[in-house]
Protein backbone atom coordinates (compact mmCIF):
# COMPACT_ATOMS: atom_id res chain seq x y z
CA UNK A 1 0.00 0.00 0.00
CA UNK A 2 1.52 3.44 -1.00
CA UNK A 3 0.88 6.49 1.00
CA UNK A 4 1.20 10.08 0.07
CA UNK A 5 0.80 12.52 2.85
CA UNK A 6 1.25 16.68 2.09
CA UNK A 7 0.26 19.96 3.13
CA UNK A 8 0.70 23.58 2.74
CA UNK A 9 0.36 26.85 5.10
CA UNK A 10 -1.86 29.86 4.19
CA UNK A 11 -1.80 33.13 6.19
CA UNK A 12 -5.90 33.16 6.65
CA UNK A 13 -7.78 31.36 8.81
CA UNK A 14 -9.32 28.05 8.00
CA UNK A 15 -12.55 29.19 8.30
CA UNK A 16 -12.23 31.38 5.35
CA UNK A 17 -10.40 28.37 3.49
CA UNK A 18 -12.87 25.93 4.17
CA UNK A 19 -15.54 28.16 2.51
CA UNK A 20 -13.93 27.53 -0.73
CA UNK A 21 -12.53 23.50 -0.33
CA UNK A 22 -14.77 22.39 1.85
CA UNK A 23 -17.54 21.58 -0.38
CA UNK A 24 -17.40 17.77 -1.91
CA UNK A 25 -18.55 19.52 -4.98
CA UNK A 26 -16.31 22.69 -4.87
CA UNK A 27 -12.88 21.47 -6.59
CA UNK A 28 -13.85 23.06 -9.71
CA UNK A 29 -13.41 26.09 -7.88
CA UNK A 30 -10.06 25.85 -6.43
CA UNK A 31 -8.20 22.37 -8.55
CA UNK A 32 -6.78 23.81 -11.57
CA UNK A 33 -7.15 19.75 -13.32
CA UNK A 34 -10.63 19.52 -12.96
CA UNK A 35 -12.94 21.36 -15.18
CA UNK A 36 -16.61 20.22 -13.99
CA UNK A 37 -18.01 18.26 -10.86
CA UNK A 38 -21.63 16.88 -10.87
CA UNK A 39 -22.78 15.45 -7.67
CA UNK A 40 -25.09 12.86 -7.21
CA UNK A 41 -26.85 12.24 -3.81
CA UNK A 42 -26.48 14.35 -0.30
CA UNK A 43 -24.18 13.52 2.40
CA UNK A 44 -21.99 10.33 3.04
CA UNK A 45 -22.09 8.05 -0.14
CA UNK A 46 -22.70 11.00 -2.22
CA UNK A 47 -20.79 10.82 -5.83
CA UNK A 48 -19.21 13.16 -7.98
CA UNK A 49 -18.06 12.99 -11.28
CA UNK A 50 -15.00 15.30 -11.88
CA UNK A 51 -14.43 16.27 -15.77
CA UNK A 52 -10.69 16.63 -16.05
CA UNK A 53 -9.15 19.85 -17.77
CA UNK A 54 -8.06 19.62 -21.14
CA UNK A 55 -10.22 15.74 -22.05
CA UNK A 56 -8.00 14.11 -19.03
CA UNK A 57 -10.80 12.00 -18.56
CA UNK A 58 -13.39 11.44 -15.75
CA UNK A 59 -13.09 10.60 -12.31
CA UNK A 60 -15.56 9.22 -10.34
CA UNK A 61 -15.71 9.81 -6.26
CA UNK A 62 -17.56 8.49 -3.44
CA UNK A 63 -17.59 10.89 -0.32
CA UNK A 64 -17.08 8.61 2.80
CA UNK A 65 -17.44 10.78 5.88
CA UNK A 66 -17.44 14.95 6.11
CA UNK A 67 -16.89 17.22 9.49
CA UNK A 68 -17.95 20.77 8.70
CA UNK A 69 -17.23 21.73 11.96
CA UNK A 70 -13.95 19.98 11.90
CA UNK A 71 -12.85 20.88 8.33
CA UNK A 72 -12.60 17.45 7.51
CA UNK A 73 -13.64 15.20 4.87
CA UNK A 74 -12.45 11.52 3.43
CA UNK A 75 -13.44 10.27 0.09
CA UNK A 76 -12.87 7.04 -2.42
CA UNK A 77 -11.94 6.90 -5.93
CA UNK A 78 -14.60 4.54 -7.50
CA UNK A 79 -12.82 4.79 -11.39
CA UNK A 80 -10.17 6.96 -12.54
CA UNK A 81 -7.66 7.29 -15.58
CA UNK A 82 -4.80 7.78 -12.55
CA UNK A 83 -2.83 4.35 -11.83
CA UNK A 84 -4.12 4.11 -8.48
CA UNK A 85 -6.70 1.41 -6.99
CA UNK A 86 -8.45 1.04 -3.26
CA UNK A 87 -7.54 4.66 -3.39
CA UNK A 88 -8.95 6.45 -0.23
CA UNK A 89 -7.97 10.42 0.62
CA UNK A 90 -8.64 12.60 3.20
CA UNK A 91 -8.45 16.34 3.43
CA UNK A 92 -8.09 18.35 5.87
CA UNK A 93 -7.86 22.12 7.84
CA UNK A 94 -6.02 22.83 10.78
CA UNK A 95 -6.15 26.06 12.41
CA UNK A 96 -2.44 27.69 13.29
CA UNK A 97 -1.95 27.51 16.68
CA UNK A 98 -0.79 31.23 16.77
CA UNK A 99 -3.80 32.48 14.78
CA UNK A 100 -1.80 33.27 11.85
CA UNK A 101 -3.66 31.14 9.86
CA UNK A 102 -4.03 27.87 8.67
CA UNK A 103 -2.69 24.17 7.27
CA UNK A 104 -3.94 22.22 4.45
CA UNK A 105 -3.40 18.61 4.95
CA UNK A 106 -4.46 16.16 2.22
CA UNK A 107 -2.98 12.85 2.52
CA UNK A 108 -3.84 9.19 0.87
CA UNK A 109 -3.34 5.29 0.56
CA UNK A 110 -3.79 3.67 -2.79
CA UNK A 111 -2.34 0.66 -4.60
CA UNK A 112 -0.29 1.33 -7.73
CA UNK A 113 -2.26 -0.02 -10.75
CA UNK A 114 -0.20 -1.10 -13.51
CA UNK A 115 3.00 1.20 -13.13
CA UNK A 116 5.64 1.13 -10.25
CA UNK A 117 4.52 2.28 -6.60
CA UNK A 118 6.79 5.60 -7.03
CA UNK A 119 5.49 6.26 -10.51
CA UNK A 120 2.21 6.41 -8.49
CA UNK A 121 2.85 8.41 -5.99
CA UNK A 122 4.44 11.16 -7.81
CA UNK A 123 1.21 11.40 -10.20
CA UNK A 124 -0.70 11.92 -6.78
CA UNK A 125 1.88 14.09 -5.43
CA UNK A 126 1.41 16.32 -8.39
CA UNK A 127 -2.15 16.25 -8.45
CA UNK A 128 -2.04 17.35 -4.77
CA UNK A 129 1.25 19.99 -5.33
CA UNK A 130 -0.86 21.33 -8.07
CA UNK A 131 -4.25 22.00 -5.89
CA UNK A 132 -1.62 23.46 -2.78
CA UNK A 133 -0.25 25.91 -5.98
CA UNK A 134 -3.37 27.18 -6.62
CA UNK A 135 -4.53 27.55 -3.38
CA UNK A 136 -0.95 29.85 -2.58
CA UNK A 137 -2.60 32.23 -5.56
CA UNK A 138 -5.92 32.34 -4.11
CA UNK A 139 -5.35 32.98 -0.29
CA UNK A 140 -0.99 33.80 -0.45
CA UNK A 141 1.92 31.90 1.19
Amino acid sequence: MAKVQMSINLGVPAEQVWELIGSFNALPDWHPAVEKSEIEGEGTGSVRTLQLAGGGGTIRERLEQIDDEGKVYSYSILSSPLPVLNYSSTLRLREAEDGSGCTVEWESDFQPAEVAEKDAVEVIQGVYQAGFDNLKKIFGG
